[in-house]
This record gives C-alpha cells, structure tokens and sequence, in this order.
C-alpha cells in the first residue's frame, strides 16, 4: 500500500469509485481509494438502479445528463458490461396537479433539449403493458432515461480508474483522518497511513462516521429502503421505468418480471446511534408490514402483480439529506472534501457527480452552479441529530408530493427566531423558513387591504394572498416594516482587511468610514460567487450583509482567501435588522432620534430610536427611501414597537418577504442562486456599474478583461397577460426559438404587469423585442423591456 498520494477517496460505492475514475480521466494518477470492505458493499449493491434525468435543479439536470452521457461508453471504454439499459422513462399523473406538474417539467425539459414527449394514458400503457389505465389523466414519456446495473456500473468505473493509474485498496478501513491546523494531512487505515493533502468522504451511509473523523458534520441519515423483485412473468423486455407519484411507487423491468418499490409516508430510519462494524454487503430483514402501503399503490396500477410470485423484498439502507439534494464540496477543513447523501438516486448522478467533484478539486472550480448541493449549505443547527432526523424524514416521506414554487418545509420548525417573533404572531403573520429562521412572508390581516383579483393563475396562486399586494402597496405610498433579522452578518477584522476586501471584490468598498458599496465577489473565471453590501464601520472593521442562505457560502469563499490576521466572524445572531421603507419612512423615523436624517443614500451612521442604540444603514433592497436598522438582539422587540407605534398614524405597515420580492423585481434588483451565479458574470448580469476595472487587481479581473462582448445578457421581460406568472425556469421563446429560461418572476403591484428575468442571446436585448414563455404548457406573449421598471432614475431612493 501506498504511504503517500494525491488524494484519497474513503467509500468504494459507485460515487467513491466514479470520482477516482474523473480524476485519473483529468490526469491525476496518483490517487487511491480505501474501502473498508468490498466494492459496492454499502449501499451501492441493492440500488434499484433508475436512472432520471429530468430534476428540480439546473446543476441537478446537467449531472444527470452528464450520467447518462457515461452510461453510454463507459462499458467499450473499458472493456466491461456496465448493465445500462436506456428503455425510457413514464411518469404518471392522476390528477390535475399532476398534469399541471407534468406541463411544468415539459417546459423544463425543452430548455435543455430532452425529448420529453405528454403521452395519453392509453399510450403510456401501449409502452407498459402490464400498466392499469384506472385514474390516469397522462404521462410523461422520456426515452433516453434508463435504468443500470449498480455493481456492474461500479466495477467499470474502478477498472477505468486502474486504467488510469489509481489503486483501489478494499478491505482496508480508515480508522482516522490526521488533520493539523485545519488541514488534512492524511489517512490512517488498519493497514497503515497514507499522506495526503486532499481526501474525500464518499462513505455513502458512513458519511457521517467518516467526517466526524475529521471534525466535520456530514447530515446524513440512513433510512431503509424496500422494494420487491418478480419471478419472470411475462413483462416485456424493453419496458421503460415508471413512476406513479400519487401512488408513491416506481416500477422497472427485470428478466422479464418486474422491480417495485416506492417512498412511504411513514419512514424507518436505521442506526442512529452508529452502523455496527460489521455491516457490510448485508441487508436489514424484510418489513412487509411498512411496505403494505406501497404493495396496495401498485397494485391499483400494476394489477398483474398480485399474481406475480416475489423472489425477495429487499430492504436496504440509503443515506438521504435534510432537503434531499446530494451533499459535495469542500468542507470548513482545507482539503476534506464530502460526495454524500445521494437520497436513493445515486446511480442516477454517479457519472456526472464524479465529473463535477473531480474538476472542482483538480481546477478549484466546480463547472457548476452547485450551491443546492454545496456541503457548506448546511448551518450548525444540522450538528442535531433531532433535527436533522426530524427534516430528512419529512423529506423522505414527501419524497414524490407535488412541490409548489415556494412550499413551505414543516419539520424542526420553528427552530431560530427573531425578537419579534411572537409579536408577529399576534399581529397574523404567516411564516416561512430559511436557513432555520422563521421568517413572515406575510400578514393575513393585510389580505383585507389587498385586492383578490389580482391572484396569479395556475401554481403561482396558490402560495399567495392578497396582502402581498397590500403590504407592496404600502410601501410604495407610505412605510412597511419588515423584520430583516435573519440576514447573514459577517465582519472582517483586521489591519489587512481593506486590502484584503479590495483583493475579493470587484467594487472599491475600501472606502471612508461609514461608506456602503455594493458589490460582487468573482471567481476566477469572472462569475459572480458573493453579492451583497459592504459597509466600513471603522479603519478595520468591515460588515457584510447578504443573503439569509448564503452566509455558510460566502463566509467559505472569504475564508477560503483570508491571509492571517485577518479574522472573519458570523455575527448574525448578535444583531436585529429592521427595514423601515417607503415616502413616509423619514417622517416616522425623525421623531424618534435627535439626529439628522439626512446623510446620503449607501451611508451608515450610530443613532438611537426611542430608547434603542442602531446602526442606520441607508440602503434599499425595495427601491423607496429607508434604512435598515440594526440594534443588539435584545433591543429588537422594542424597536418594532417604537417605530410601530409611531408609525400608524403615517399608514405604516407591517410586511414580509413575498411583499420585497415584488418590489424588488420592479426595482430590478438580482438574487444569487437564480438571477446570478458563479456561472454568470457582471457584464452578463446587468451589473457592470458595480465593476471597478481600474482600481487595480482583484480576482476575477483578469477574466473579465479578456472577455470579449457577452453573448448573452439577463433581461427584464414584461408579459401582455398580467396574471400569467413565471415561477422560474420556464422556457423562453424568440421567433419561434427556444433561447433561454426564466431565472425568476412575479407580479408588480405597482407597475400591474407580470415581469420576468431571463438570459437571452444579447442581440435580443433590445427594448420592444417579442418574447414568449410557456408557462404550464402555454405560451404567454411578452416583450423585452428597459430596467427597471419603477423609478429608472432612482429619484425616490435618494429623497
């Protein structure tokens, strides 16, 4: 065995072995994977082996794709079966949600090219046979999906990487990881230590084992998994996989007879308190008690199957996640890396995931957009066993629920508050959660205020209210208050701290005290990894506030280039924020403090309201004159209140997230993750007065200077139809062609019209230019127009 390498991979599932097959494929071939037993012997072996491509995700698509893209070649590459089967794929729906849901994926598949076809019930069954018509409103048929065989997959992935000069060592059981200031150092096994300054954790259900080895938390829980094998009976031989949703069952064919199994509503976690040493290539007993619900499922759409004799219920452990997406990246230790929690759809994702970790490590750069899955997404509250069983059980047991844009998550909650929490609650509030938080997306009370025949057709009308328009409205023409407390607070301390800021951003924030500058920080190839504000609160002390999701993210990439002596704190849950906005705004604020109210728009400066010491920030995420206050968390309550009291004789109103996500549309102002991402530049994004090109290196520049023109820009699209809502990625037509997807959409209460962003090819961002996007199966006329739509001037953000 060898005593040193350039990485090591812990797991000899199809994930560990797909990603040392990627990385010898890039030309590192000094890598080895230690397995503590034999390949495939986690979970890997009893996979039922679908494969899907089509998923809730960009990034989550183009990994599949890239899945099936290997499935294809792999077996001649390396001279083995790899047991891939591509006989399409049928989705049922049973009601009109379901057609709904299947209209919306068929808008998503057009935008990268899958040929997914509506069928009628009858042609579904024409391509499985076996299948009932019973309930069947249609199907979903995409015929370049599949199923494979795990084992033979994985095999064929390890002789790739052989090929390619890695060494595979199973039985051989990491028993430590050494890590020395934060860093990985190596492995040591049962059968001695390996030097390495890269490992990755692809232990599949001992994910979590493994990284705790390094100190670092993998939320991942087993839950067991069932599905029952046929005898031969007849079923034919190229019969695509089907999935009844309503029915919470997936069937394939097998020889000749059939594979079912399915998602309960009533889940079996397994293990909780640690795998046993000796689990591996086993099964768990079979539960014909808990899979009675899924036997009853199938049975209504596969009738056959009562006759059918059962070789065997097998019952395996998966490792699933909190929120059902795959678990990759770096980890707070230089140098662990994690490729866990593939939730029952690993062998689905196995080739691309493995593309897309290999290049991350090997390039520093993920050639995606893999925030969903980012390792780092996941705050300290998942370091609880309760409530992280708590979620991933929820999301086990609504694993095949129609999600609507927006559906609200119940389990854990609520677990992180703000000081005005339960005055909300007094006052109506309906809730959301993000990141833990429990945020207000509105005020019941306001619907009374708002205007019911304004709600959205189809999906985007049925998480909504009219007192989203309300609480909109109110802002626009006198004050809303809205409890900001959730979003991430980081501060950079040091006397390196404004060189080191200038290095990361693209703006020049290092500016005087009390100077706000928004701004981008890029990745090297000039994609946009942080947006957010900076604000100069002293010579070397700076505070970043971004996203409520994307403080674990963009602390990581701050962290991940700080020099030492420069400290990076999460001060989040220090400080209460509150958003004071609208025309009246200055008018309810100015009898409650003895200063002045009149610095400058992007300032900041120490006041008290009331009784309350505040940090003012005169910034807007709404497009209206206003401040966002922030005061320790103790005083938050009574901030709310002070200003409230005052406020109501200047009409002020309490408002949520869903009212600032209108406003913020007519303002165009960008959200990271949809409008903007690693993959997107600022020029690309609409950002360029943001860029200080001349104001010396920072990263990112020099790939923006060796840009030529973007070819493509996001623009800002108004639809003829105003209660025709895009929810996000949605296709977008142009003279008849498909040329980009929505990024997201809303209604504008103010400006009345339903708008949308979109990447469009740059020749057609051009105001007047004809669009169309389908919306649900229907293609909703629009056209191009100049941003923003509200105060293009921004004359009411600087009164």
């Amino acid at each position: 065995m060898k005593s040193a390498a350039r990485a090591v991979v812990i797991g000899g599932g199809v994930g560990g072995c797909s990603i040392l097959y990627w990385l010898t494929r890039l030309g590192w071939d000094d890598v080895v994977l230690c397995e503590r037993a034999e390949l495939t012997s986690g979970s890997t072996f009893h996979s039922a082996g679908l494969v899907g491509q089509l998923r809730g995700s960009l990034s989550l698509t183009k990994m599949m794709m890239s899945s099936v893209e290997l499935y294809r070649t792999l077996g001649e590459e390396v001279g083995l079966e790899t047991g891939w089967h591509e006989v399409g794929s049928l989705r049922l729906a049973s009601s009109e949600e379901r057609m709904e849901e299947l209209a919306r994926q068929a808008g998503w598949a057009k935008t990268f090219g899958l040929p997914l076809d509506l069928l009628s019930a009858e042609a579904a069954q024409r391509l499985f046979p076996p299948m009932s018509t019973a309930g069947v409103l249609g199907a979903a048929y995409l015929p370049t999906d599949g199923y494979i065989d795990p084992s033979q997959l994985t095999f064929a992935l390890a002789e790739g990487a052989r090929r390619g000069g890695a060494e595979i060592y199973t039985n051989t059981r990491v028993t430590a990881i050494d890590v020395d200031r934060n860093r990985v150092r190596g492995v040591v096994t049962d059968r001695g230590e390996i030097y390495a300054e890269i490992v990755v954790d692809a232990g599949g259900i001992f994910a979590g084992e493994i990284g705790r080895l390094a100190g670092v938390n993998v939320p991942v829980i087993p839950m067991a998994h069932e599905y029952l094998i046929t005898k031969p009976h007849g079923v034919p031989l190229d019969v695509p996989t089907m999935r009844d949703p309503s029915l919470l069952v997936y069937f394939r064919g097998e020889s000749g007879g059939l594979v079912m199994g399915g998602y309960e509503r009533q889940p079996a976690p397994w293990s909780l308190d640690g795998i046993p040493a000796d689990f591996n290539g086993r099964l768990l007993a079979e539960d014909w008690p808990r899979f009675e619900e899924l036997m009853e499922g199938a049975l209504v759409r596969v009738p056959e199957l009562g006759d059918a004799e059962v070789i065997k219920l097998i019952n395996g452990p998966e490792a699933f996640t909190p929120d059902g997406e795959f678990i990759l990246g770096p980890s707070d230790v230089r140098g662990f890396w994690i490729a866990a929690g593939f939730c029952a759809h690993g062998l689905a994702g196995a080739g691309g995931m493995g593309q897309l970790l290999a290049e991350w490590i090997v390039e520093g750069l993920p050639s995606l957009d893999v925030w969903e899955m980012d390792s780092r997404r996941f705050g300290r509250h998942y370091e609880s066993r309760e409530y992280t069983l708590a979620r991933t059980t929820e999301v086990y047991s609504t694993y095949y629920d129609v999600k609507y844009p927006g559906h609200e998550r119940k389990a854990g909650r609520p677990l992180r508050v703000s000081p005005t929490y339960a005055r909300a609650q007094e006052l109506g509030a309906v809730f959301g959660e993000k990141s833990g938080w429990e945020r207000v997306n509105w005020f019941e009370p306001n619907a009374v205020l708002g205007n019911e025949s304004l709600r959205p057709r189809g999906w985007a009308g049925r998480l909504w209210s009219p007192a989203i328009g309300a609480e909109h409205v109110a802002c626009r023409t006198s004050a809303a208050l809205f409890d900001e407390t959730s979003f991430a607070k980081i501060e950079i301390v040091g006397k390196a701290a404004a060189d080191f800021l200038e290095r990361l951003c693209d703006n020049k924030v290092a500016r005087d005290v009390g100077a706000i500058t928004y701004t981008q920080m890029l990745n090297e190839r000039g994609g946009i990894e942080c947006d957010f504000t900076v604000t100069r609160l002293a010579e070397n002390r700076f505070r970043i506030v971004t996203g409520t999701a994307f403080g674990r993210h963009d602390q990581a990439w701050i962290r991940l280039h700080a020099p030492e002596g420069v400290q990076v704190e999460d001060v989040t849950s220090r400080y209460a924020c509150l958003g004071l906005w609208g025309p009246n705004a200055r008018a309810i604020l100015q009898p409650l403090t003895t200063e002045e109210l009149t610095f400058p728009y992007m300032r900041a400066r120490e006041l008290t309201v009331g009784s309350v010491p505040c940090l003012a920030l005169r910034v807007t995420y709404v497009g209206e004159l206003g401040w966002e206050l922030y005061c320790p968390v103790e005083y938050g309550l009574r901030l709310w209140d002070t200003i409230s009291e005052v406020g109501r004789e200047h009409g002020l109103v309490a408002g949520g997230y869903k009212a600032v996500d209108s406003l913020r549309l007519e303002k165009g102002y960008r959200v990271w993750g949809s409008d903007i991402s690693p993959e997107d530049t600022p020029f690309e994004a609409g950002l360029g007065f943001a860029v200080k090109l001349d104001k010396g290196d920072f990263i990112g520049r020099d790939a923006l200077l060796a840009a030529s023109e973007p070819a493509r820009r996001l623009a800002c699209l108004v639809l003829d139809d105003p209660r025709s809502v895009a929810l996000g990625s949605e296709p977008v037509r142009v003279g008849g062609e498909i040329v980009g997807r929505v990024t997201s959409g809303g209604y504008g209460y103010t400006v009345e019209r339903s708008i949308a962003y979109a990447y469009l090819p740059a020749a057609a961002v051009v105001p007047t230019t004809r669009v169309e996007v389908e919306i649900f199966g229907q293609w909703i006329p629009g056209a191009v127009v100049e941003e923003p739509l509200f105060d293009p001037k921004g004359e009411r953000i600087r009164a």
